[in-house]
């Protein structure tokens, strides 16, 4: 049985949450854009085009906002913000600032972030998607956090990528989430599983609810599935 981590975090932040050694199996970080091997090593990367990038840099801009920006596991910034200090904070990584990060762009970015109001991020989102249809993925993590990636990426192409590698199929895997990065994740599994606190849209691509995070809900399903296999 594979046990594999699902997030948007980056693969630094990742590592401090779950440090090295702990996990015996690849991971899927920045909303699938990355997978991660075992030890390390990058098995996918699936970043936005520079071009792509600098254009909906400048949209988010022209709202009022200053985008986190993921070049080489590394967090910038044009300027820090409240909002991007409290980012980094969370996460427990770095900040760097760079100046107009659009100027400065050279590589790739794995994905961009804005951090803010979250009523004022689901308007933003909504017109983000609009212009950006076809070319970016736009989706939420946490209420206060609108994320954008390439096109096609999302968790469900991550884990789709490592069923493949690892050899597992969709209809024997299990998958829990909570927040609206995770609907193409539930919808890609064979049997979706929303914990109690999800995301309306959450609770409604799963085939079973299971008790909140503060009740431990996921570690019940676990434990139940282990023990079925005992």
């Amino acid at each position: 049985m594979h046990v594999v981590v699902v997030t948007g975090r980056m693969v630094q932040s990742l590592r401090r949450v779950v440090p090295d050694g702990v996990l015996h199996e690849p991971a899927i970080c920045y909303q699938g854009a990355v997978v991660v091997g075992a030890g390390g090593e990058w098995l996918l990367h699936v970043p936005i085009d520079v071009e792509l990038a600098r254009e909906a840099i400048a949209a988010v801009e022209d709202e009022g906002y200053h985008p986190n920006v993921y070049v080489g596991d590394e967090l910038y910034v044009s300027r820090a913000t409240a909002g991007s200090e409290a980012y980094a904070g969370f996460q427990q990584i770095a900040l760097h600032e760079v100046g107009d990060v659009k100027a400065w762009l050279a590589e790739a970015p794995t994905k961009i972030v804005c951090v803010g109001d979250p009523a004022a991020l689901d308007e933003l989102g909504a017109r983000m998607r609009e212009r950006f249809a076809g070319r970016l993925w736009v989706t939420k993590s946490l209420p206060k956090f609108l994320e954008f990636a390439t096109a096609g990426v999302s968790k469900g192409s991550g884990l789709q990528f490592l069923s493949e590698h690892l050899g597992f199929s969709r209809e024997r895997t299990v998958a829990f989430g909570d927040g609206e990065n995770d609907v193409e994740l539930l919808e890609w599994a064979g049997y979706a599983v929303a914990v109690g606190n999800a995301h309306e849209r959450v609770k409604a691509a799963a085939d079973w609810i299971c008790p909140p995070a503060a009740d431990e809900g996921v570690a019940l399903v676990l434990d139940a599935i282990l023990d079925s296999r005992r």
